[in-house]
């Protein structure tokens, strides 16, 4: 066999080998999930506001708990449209086999409705939030946008609305326990906001979640929705 002959075997084995790991370098996983999110929402005292959450989240479907979210935090109304809160989130995921991985999240939000009409709101909410994890000594930096659309069916704000939002996260540093900079995850909702009495309300709908995991791997989750707010 001549040079040649050798440096194209050994380019045909390269690009046979190329061809086999291109699916692989771009493996997308899929998973069906459950999110339950129970909010409150209100005021403690003239523009000094809050909220508290707490969402446990559910994989292949219902058959385990993938994570648990508690997210208090504390606000200032500045105008009708217009209010900034600082917040705590404590985020556990169970492992199983092994001790759950635990992150504190400090974060700051802006929430602002720019449109409200007789059945139309849009609302915009911008999240800056500073995370810790217990498997890596780093504060990951992560921005967070969503913007929201409901439009009653009635035609009068209160009433059994449509809803749609999306939520665009991007990490803003590289981290020891795995956050890379630029795209993290991306998320749609399609769904009814349905009145609960007073200014509460249930939100029930599809969610697909779009994650980078790095390195050609993405994960798609499939989640039904299910958020109740209530407005005392």
């Amino acid at each position: 066999m001549t040079a040649d002959h050798g440096r194209a075997m050994r380019f045909a084995c390269l690009a046979a080998l190329a061809l086999v790991a291109a699916p692989a370098a771009a493996e997308t996983t899929q998973d069906q999930r459950v999110w339950f999110n129970a909010t409150w929402m209100g005021s403690i005292s003239g523009n000094l506001v809050g909220f508290a959450e707490v969402q446990p989240r559910s994989g292949d479907g219902l058959s385990r708990l993938d994570q648990i979210i508690l997210r208090p935090a504390i606000g200032w109304r500045i105008g009708k449209a217009l209010t900034v809160y600082q917040g705590y989130a404590r985020v556990i995921n169970p492992v199983d086999g092994g001790p759950d991985l635990k992150e504190h999240r400090s974060f700051q939000q802006v929430s602002w409705t720019p449109f409200s009409g007789r059945a139309a709101e849009v609302q915009s909410r911008t999240r800056l939030e500073q995370r810790l994890r217990a498997d890596g000594g780093d504060t990951g930096w992560r921005a967070r946008e969503m913007l929201r659309y409901e439009h009653a069916l009635s035609g009068r704000q209160g009433d059994l609305a449509a809803l749609v939002y999306g939520e665009l996260f991007v990490a803003l540093n590289d981290t020891d326990w795995g956050a890379r900079r630029g795209f993290d995850q991306a998320r749609s909702f399609v769904g009814v906001e349905v009145p609960l009495g007073g200014r509460s309300t249930a939100e029930i709908g599809y969610l697909n979640q779009t994650i980078d995991r790095t390195r050609g791997r993405t994960q798609v989750n499939h989640v039904a929705s299910i958020t109740l707010f209530w407005r005392p």
